[in-house]
């Protein structure tokens, strides 16, 4: 049963891959109940892939990914932003945020912490409290980008979400180098924050506004 009475959800992700790691088990959750979802990512990170893989390899990759956690491939919008250069951009990326507003009419947002340190992150973050102040956002936890993380609300798991999420982040294979980015972690993540509300797994988020209606 469905336990939320939202009925249209955005992930905002600066980079392809970071919706993923900061709430792909939520997403599995989410579609199996039968909520609408879309994912909107603002950088294939072209300049940082490593040489061995094609510039453009995470646009194949976050096909693959967001089509693992039941997206659909209408629902996922890519934009086309160079990576680090957010905050040089950041009104073109306000009035980017404003018309999904205007186009998809959210309940609730999903967005990278307030005090996430990396740079892009931050102008998502900030701008999309601009766009969305009349909707619920939730933050999205990223331990290595996170010097301060409160662990406001949470979002039970069942292995199968888990499941479903380590399956998303094996497609992206040219993010596989990073420490963060192995079953392990994502298995040993979600048992924390299962663990803090007596249940095997879950996420957890920072509320920044939380709309009853």
């Amino acid at each position: 049963m469905n336990k939320f009475t939202t009925k249209k959800v955005l992930i905002l992700a600066p980079h392809t891959d970071d919706g993923e790691f900061g709430c792909g088990g939520t997403i599995s959750k989410f579609i199996e109940e039968g909520i609408e979802l879309y994912y909107v990512a603002f950088s294939a990170c072209q300049q940082s892939v490593l040489k061995e893989f094609p510039s453009d390899i995470l646009i194949t990759e976050v096909k693959a990914a967001t089509s693992k956690l039941g997206i659909k491939p209408e629902n996922l919008i890519l934009f086309d932003y160079d990576v680090r250069t957010f905050n040089f951009r950041r009104q073109e990326i306000l009035d980017d945020l404003i018309n999904l507003r205007e186009k998809i009419n959210p309940d609730l947002v999903f967005m990278p912490s307030l005090n996430d340190i990396h740079q892009d992150h931050q102008t998502i973050a900030n701008e999309g409290i601009r766009a969305f102040k009349f909707c619920s956002i939730f933050c999205y936890e990223m331990p290595w980008n996170n010097f301060s993380f409160q662990t406001s609300t949470f979002i039970h798991l069942e292995e199968r979400h888990v499941i479903t999420k380590v399956e998303a982040l094996n497609e992206y294979k040219s993010q596989a180098h990073r420490s963060y980015a192995n079953e392990e972690f994502v298995r040993s993540l979600a048992r924390i924050r299962g663990v803090q509300i007596g249940t095997r797994y879950a996420e957890t988020f920072e509320v920044v506004r939380w709309i009853i209606k």
